[in-house]
């Protein structure tokens, strides 16, 4: 009797701290994010048909814009790969482009005007803790340059976001939210009228 109830215990002990191990490892758990960001804003024509070079970069530092408990040690980090997100932003910024009145190509030529369309920072930190609530804080900084024969315009674009959460934001939350920051921040960067204007010249 005595060793049948040894014997509960451990399998309970065992169970338990398996449970544990469990939780933990999906707490930690990194996200790797499947981002489709996309312009929704109206954009101004300036355009007649013009070829317009249009290309996409990814000017990040890292692929990793965050991690989920704010620690920069910690291995839940969330990630965003350039191989899926630019050619998703090169996509939009030819939509744009387009829509603008413009014939976008990804081929260069002399003469040619051109749009550059760069991710320079993509992040997501903790931001203020309070008693049960905690906050996400998200920015994007998107820069677009446009070049048409020796004249350029350079416009910076910056979104930010802050959530507020009680449970942490599982992978589906932090996709939404992610995808929302970009495109503000390509509506932004495709309402400059300068843009246009310049290609337009």
């Amino acid at each position: 009797m005595l060793q049948r109830r040894r014997l509960r215990t451990r399998l309970f002990r065992l169970s338990a701290g398996l449970l544990a191990a469990g939780l933990l490892s999906a707490c930690a758990s990194p996200h790797y994010l499947q981002l489709n960001p996309q312009r929704s804003a109206e954009v101004p024509v300036t355009g007649s048909g013009q070829a317009v070079t249009v290309i996409a970069v990814d000017g990040r530092d890292s692929e990793v814009i965050g991690t989920r408990t704010g620690s920069a040690m910690s291995t839940a980090t969330i990630t965003a790969n350039a191989h899926e997100l630019v050619p998703r932003l090169q996509r939009e910024a030819e939509r744009a482009v387009r829509d603008m009145g413009f014939s976008p190509t990804t081929e260069s030529a002399p003469n040619r005007p051109s749009l550059t369309l760069t991710l320079d920072h993509l992040g997501y930190e903790r931001g203020q803790s309070r008693p049960v609530i905690d906050e996400a804080r998200l920015e994007a900084v998107f820069i677009a340059e446009a070049r048409n024969g020796g004249n350029t315009y350079t416009g910076t674009y910056t979104s930010r976001r802050t959530q507020s959460y009680a449970v942490r934001p599982d992978r589906d939350t932090n996709t939404r939210m992610v995808n929302d920051l970009l495109s503000d921040g390509l509506n932004r960067a495709f309402r400059d009228p300068e843009l246009g204007q310049l290609l337009a010249r």
